[in-house]
């Protein structure tokens, strides 16, 4: 058995090692992944190198790559896991190592709330811990578990004070659990507290951002964002999600072009196929396009990427996010095979999100479908079944806004008026009863039709 040296890392946390200086890699990759910087993997590799055998390393790295949400990336976490249990069982095993690697055992089986279970029992032990918390936070938002999040992190605040070298970065993931259940107010509280601790904490950043959005101020948004682009430059992949809320502000305030340029030189700066990334790009088109904006030949290369994604099946996030690409780009074919994959999902009772695939998914995606060709009546019936479940299928109010969006068109073009107009006012309600240009402009439209042909206030009915 290897004789490990016991250490503590800056959090307080222990860990077992063979050198104690390696803990200083650890510290780097616990502060990377906290601020969502592109450097996280490269400290997790420095330490790997230098402590091999490290297992919670490697279930990290596992963990990691199934936040990834890619299923090429399976096999590296399952590599991962292999390696994390055979470096557990040749030396000492501490309770919270044990809780990682069961994290990310149960993840590969496919149940992500056993992952978030084994998070939570880390924190019974140790509230104070930020690497648990973040991945417990990271895999609710996949889940769109948003009052989970709510009150995993209230549990633990608690323990956190003033010198908690994390605590900026709690108040972050606190700021963005208020946001997700409606309490703006505190959110841009938590969020501004939070930014003014950890000066590279883009979560929280970016959560303020969400509370803008969903007051309906996007002016105020701009300047929110404006002049603290040091917050997220630093960042993975996730710097193009905040310059795709700038976007979405301009967008809001008319500024067509300005939208285009974000798109073009910030958003789609890199032509990666990252499903996040691929979520940002076509959420923004689509809503481009419903306000009758010309987006030139910008589907294609969205659909080129997509149409290898067909049988990738992680998240159904993701997939209706291809689906947006492939109806964008009118791949037929592709889109054929994605549908018969995603039923053939939905029937995989060994996957807890089988049953967020088979509803609202598939209603979804059939919808996604049908407005693709221009049959606004089936778009919305199917949007519509949809409509209620859809916070399941993870992300958060302003990404999930798209479907939103396009289930409201899909009911005014296919002449379901009245419910467009409930749907309209629901959307309303969730953004705190403000409006914003997208609600002014269906108001009008509903009104309008409503007016000309008052005979067809709702077909369905």
């Amino acid at each position: 058995m290897t004789l490990m040296t016991l250490c503590t890392d800056m959090f307080g946390q222990d860990v077992l090692v063979n050198d104690a200086k390696s803990v200083d890699h650890w510290n780097a990759t616990l502060m990377a992944f906290l601020a969502h910087s592109a450097a996280t993997p490269t400290h997790l590799g420095a330490l790997l190198e230098a402590e091999p055998d490290f297992a919670m390393g490697h279930a990290v790295k596992g963990m990691f790559y199934f936040l990834l949400g890619r299923r090429e990336m399976i096999a590296g976490a399952e590599d991962a896991l292999a390696t994390a249990k055979m470096h557990a069982a040749a030396r000492p095993y501490n309770m919270r190592e044990a809780a990682f690697v069961e994290a990310l055992d149960v993840t590969i089986k496919g149940s992500p709330l056993g992952a978030i279970a084994a998070m939570e029992r880390v924190l019974d032990a140790n509230p104070q811990d930020p690497l648990a918390m973040k991945i417990g936070h990271a895999v609710r938002f996949m889940l769109g578990d948003s009052q989970g999040m709510r009150r995993s992190i209230e549990r633990v605040l608690p323990t956190y004070d003033a010198d908690h070298a994390a605590r900026g970065y709690l108040l972050g993931c606190h700021a963005f659990a208020l946001e997700e259940t409606g309490d703006y107010a505190k959110a841009e509280t938590a969020g501004r507290m939070g930014l003014g601790l950890a000066a590279d904490d883009a979560w929280g950043l970016h959560a303020v951002a969400h509370v803008y959005d969903m007051t309906g101020d996007s002016k105020g948004g701009i300047n929110w964002l404006t002049g603290r682009e040091a917050a997220w430059e630093h960042c993975n992949n996730f710097r193009y999600h905040v310059w795709w809320h700038k976007a979405l502000m301009h967008l809001d305030q008319g500024d067509v072009d300005t939208v285009l340029a974000l798109y073009d030189m910030e958003i789609r700066k890199d032509k990666t196929d990252d499903y996040r990334d691929i979520s940002n790009a076509t959420s923004l088109l689509s809503r481009l396009e419903l306000e009758g904006i010309d987006i030139g030949d910008r589907w294609e290369e969205l659909a080129d990427l997509s149409e290898n994604r067909t049988e990738d099946g992680c998240l159904i996030f993701a997939d209706l996010h291809y689906l947006l690409a492939l109806t964008g780009g009118k791949r037929e074919d592709a889109i054929t095979t994605m549908m018969s994959r995603m039923r053939r999902d939905a029937t995989d009772l060994r996957n807890e999100l089988a049953s967020v695939t088979a509803h609202p998914g598939i209603a979804a995606a059939a919808g996604l479908e049908a407005f693709g060709e221009a049959d606004f009546q089936t778009a919305y019936l199917n949007l519509a079944r949809a409509h209620e479940a859809m916070p399941n299928i993870g992300g958060s109010h302003a990404q999930r806004d798209v479907f939103a969006r396009l289930t409201i068109d899909a009911a005014i073009r296919g002449g379901f008026l009245a419910d467009a107009r409930r749907l309209l006012d629901d959307r309303k309600k969730l953004r705190a009863g403000n409006n914003d240009r997208y609600t002014d402009v269906r108001q009008e439209m509903i009104g309008k039709a409503m007016s000309d042909a008052p005979e067809f206030l709702n077909i369905a009915e």
